[in-house]
Parts: C-alpha cells; structure tokens; sequence
C-alpha cells in the first residue's frame, strides 16, 4: 500500500512536472481561497497509486491529513496520479452541497483534462481552483478566521511590560515595608530604571 506523504504544502507535486513559479502560483491562489472563505485546498500530484484506486487511495489521504475546519469540515483534495492518467476531487460533508460528485467530475472533465492532454498541468489545476472557488464562494459558511501577526518582538515587549506592572504593583508595597519608605521607593525606582 502506498504511503500517505506529509502535508508539506497546499500544492504538492511529487512527480517533478509543475516548475517552482507554478506551485508558487498555485499556492497563492489556495492561500487567497482560505483567507477568503476559510476553505482549506490541497492538490497532491503523484505518478501512481498502484496499486490501490484513487477513490481509495484519495480518501485514506484526505483522512489521514484532516483537510478544512474541524469543526466545519470544509476541505478538499485534489489528487492527480499523472502516470495513471487519474485524477479525483474528494471533498469534506459540508461541500457535498457546492461541489456535488457530478460538480467535480465536470471540473475535471471540463478544466483539467484539456489542460493536462497539451502538457498544461499548471494551468489544468488553477483552473479547476477557480471553479471550486466560484462553487465555495457561494457557500454559506462561517466566517474564516484570522491568526493573530504578533511578531516575537511584540510579544517580548507584552512580557515585559506585564512583567514591570505586577512587579510595580505587587512587589512595591512588600519592599516599601520592608526597607521604609524612602528606601523601599529608591530601591524600586533604581529596579525599574535597571530593568
């Protein structure tokens, strides 16, 4: 049985065919479908899943990389076995509605298959994007949401800051009881300047 390859990218291409601008493309194009929709699109390209069937083989690696939203179950994945001439749209429970088996089978059919015949791999798949694109965009799904772009600078200036304040504020009055007032307030404001 073949093994399922690791979820390095949105597009994967194992068979060397699609150049380093067209899975930047493709990426891109599949990143801008996520921040849009929240729809997460993963296309593997492999030279075969001999000797188990794409259906078979495209479903196991769906299930194993848990494409979308768990809670949404809004992926899809679209596996090309070149060699075999196979390709398959697997899409989650919530997608069945836009992307219905007779939706992909056309996109394929339609899209992606004219493209492959003259070589065009790259503009077959961003084709077949763009349908689906179009099929999830009228979707009603939840809204995606967006990770926070904290940097680490950031979140070391919060630290700190958060640091200085319950410092100031629960330590203070402990160290003024301790030394005095005078000293207590000397010895805090010297710690503060020094941090």
């Amino acid at each position: 049985m073949l093994a399922v390859p690791t979820l390095s990218a949105r597009a994967i291409d194992q068979t060397h065919t699609l150049s380093s601008d067209d899975l930047r493309a493709l990426n891109g194009q599949l990143q801008a479908l996520e921040e849009k929709t929240g729809t997460q699109v993963v296309i593997l390209m492999l030279p075969s899943t001999a000797p188990e069937d794409i259906a078979a083989y495209a479903y196991r690696v769906a299930s194993d990389w848990k494409i979308g939203r768990r809670d949404i179950g809004d992926g899809v994945l679209v596996v090309v076995a070149k060699n075999d001439r196979q390709m398959r749209i697997e899409v989650a429970r919530t997608l069945e509605g836009a992307i219905p088996d007779l939706a992909a089978a056309r996109i394929i059919d339609e899209h992606m298959v004219p493209h492959f015949r003259s070589g065009d791999y790259a503009g077959g798949l961003s084709a077949a994007i763009a349908q689906m694109s179009a099929r999830i965009s009228g979707e009603a799904l939840p809204a995606p949401t967006h990770q926070s772009t904290a940097t680490n600078d950031d979140m070391d200036w919060r630290s700190l800051a958060m640091f200085l304040f319950f410092g100031v504020t629960l330590v203070g009055p402990v160290v003024r009881s301790l030394l005095g007032r005078f000293l207590g307030g000397v010895a805090m404001g010297g710690g503060t300047g020094l941090l």
